[in-house]
């Protein structure tokens, strides 16, 4: 893939939209509303423990991971960076609401085609107008840079929820049994 060709900054749009969402998702989880320790609190909400660790594993993966993509660097370590950190949300708290994200509590459309985007990316790579392109990293990824996002992302969210993910259990329903009488 040269640097001049369609297919090129096709990637670059797509690898800096992307990056851009998990820069600016990482950044609001340090720096807004209840900054890092809201986070952490949410994070404790969803049943990762401890919560603080939690919230700066995810907010740190997603500004690292984000910035990788706008540079087009490493793109299948970026990429499993995006799937582990969605694939984590997915489950912890999106999975229960269902498919669409207008739903309350938010469903799971929008962290399941982040995880799509990536693993696409993470098989394409960053294209004639990256740093992997410019440095001979993952250019083309093939079946390598794949698999390296997929066991990363995938293996990473799977021993993170089994490591750390304690759901609160939700209040038993108190049935009231008739009795003969």
């Amino acid at each position: 893939m040269s640097g001049s060709d369609p297919a090129s900054l096709g990637l670059l749009v797509f690898r800096v939209a992307l990056g851009a969402v998990f820069v600016a998702h990482g950044w609001n989880h340090v720096f807004g509303g209840g900054k890092i320790a809201g986070t952490g609190r949410w994070f404790e909400s969803l049943g990762m423990r401890p919560g603080w660790l939690h919230a700066w594993t995810a907010s740190l993966t997603e500004l690292g991971a984000g910035a990788l993509l706008i540079a087009g660097l490493a793109v299948p370590l970026a990429c499993a960076g995006v799937i582990g950190t969605m694939t984590v949300a997915w489950i912890t708290n999106h999975r229960k609401n269902g498919f669409f994200i207008f739903r309350p509590g938010e469903g799971y459309e929008y962290v399941m085609t982040l995880v799509a985007a990536a693993v696409g990316l993470a098989g394409v790579g960053g294209g004639g107008w990256s740093l992997d392109h410019a440095l001979g990293w993952f250019s083309p990824p093939g079946w390598i840079g794949l698999g390296l996002a997929l066991a990363g992302g995938f293996g990473g969210a799977a021993a993170l929820l089994a490591a750390c993910w304690r759901p609160v259990a939700a209040p038993a329903k108190e049935t009231t049994a008739k009795t003969p009488g």
